[in-house]
């Protein structure tokens, strides 16, 4: 069967909250699903007390860290985490705060573009108090500015390089990974492909380092993904012995077109990588 282990919820960046998500899941038929909010776990806990509505389902507890390598940004998710863990808990926190800054920053940016949107603007479309996002503007600059939908405020206002655009400060993915780690989970390098000259180089070189850090894992199976890109990250995986996982990285009505379970239409997740990334929890020892 299908499963999904890259989804969003309110408590981020999506529109659906997380104890809704289990139901959603047992209408596409998957059976397992992870909730990888970016730098919170505070929907876990919902989202794990469904379990027992929904036996045939999977819940699994999940982040998605956001951090920084050169001029990339690298998401690591983590699966099978314990989402109390202290460490975790203050790592995400400084995240946190770094999100806070930088959504005052692009307040300020959009305001002297002329788009002023304020706090209670964010607030009526029932974003986090903690964790504002680009999503999230871009929903307000839909209902306040007229924008036809989310994707074109972030082609013309919110994408890197474009004039509302603000970068964020982020800590290199070995912190996340150790962040993962000593919560007890599998570290996952999310959407590592794209569409940039000599990707592959960077891919390889980048897992060669990452792998000391306890790089458990690389998502292969992902909405965006071509076959081909699908093919090339299984292919990387079995070359440096890690393991695979897949999502669909559903964040709800602010990216409609991606669906809970299927993508864009042609995403499967095999449910058989689980075993695999089970056992990535298992403590390792790393050789220098």
């Amino acid at each position: 069967m299908a499963i999904d282990l890259h989804v969003h919820s309110t408590c981020s960046d999506g529109t659906v909250p997380p104890g809704e998500l289990p139901e959603l899941a047992r209408q596409a038929g998957l059976s397992a699903i992870a909730l990888t909010d970016h730098d919170t776990t505070d929907g876990v806990r919902d989202f794990l007390a469904c379990q027992e509505k929904y036996p045939e389902i999977e819940l699994i507890a999940g982040v998605e860290l956001s951090s920084r390598l050169g001029a990339k940004e690298i998401h690591i998710v983590g699966l099978f985490i314990d989402h109390g863990n202290d460490y975790l808990q203050e790592f995400m926190q400084k995240m946190r705060q770094e999100r806070t800054i930088r959504a005052k920053a692009m307040q300020d940016k959009l305001a002297s573009l002329g788009y002023e949107i304020t706090d209670e603007d964010l607030a009526g479309i029932g974003m986090p108090e903690d964790v504002p996002g680009r999503p999230h503007f871009a929903m307000v600059l839909v209902k306040k500015y007229n924008f036809p939908d989310t994707k074109t405020v972030f082609d013309r206002l919110l994408k890197n390089g474009c004039a509302g655009y603000v970068p964020r400060n982020l800590p290199p993915p070995e912190e996340a990974i150790k962040a993962v780690k000593t919560a007890g989970g599998a570290a996952i390098w999310a959407h590592p492909f794209h569409s940039r000259r000599n990707e592959n180089n960077f891919i390889a070189r980048t897992i060669r380092e990452l792998k000391f850090s306890g790089l458990d894992g690389l998502e292969a199976y992902y909405s965006e993904y071509t076959p081909t890109k699908s093919a090339t990250a299984l292919r990387m995986a079995a070359e440096y012995n890690l393991v695979c996982s897949g999502g669909s990285d559903f964040h709800g009505t602010v990216h409609p077109e991606t669906h809970l379970g299927c993508g864009k239409g042609n995403l499967v997740v095999p449910d058989e990588i689980l075993t695999d990334l089970r056992k990535a929890t298992a403590p390792k020892v790393l050789l220098v």
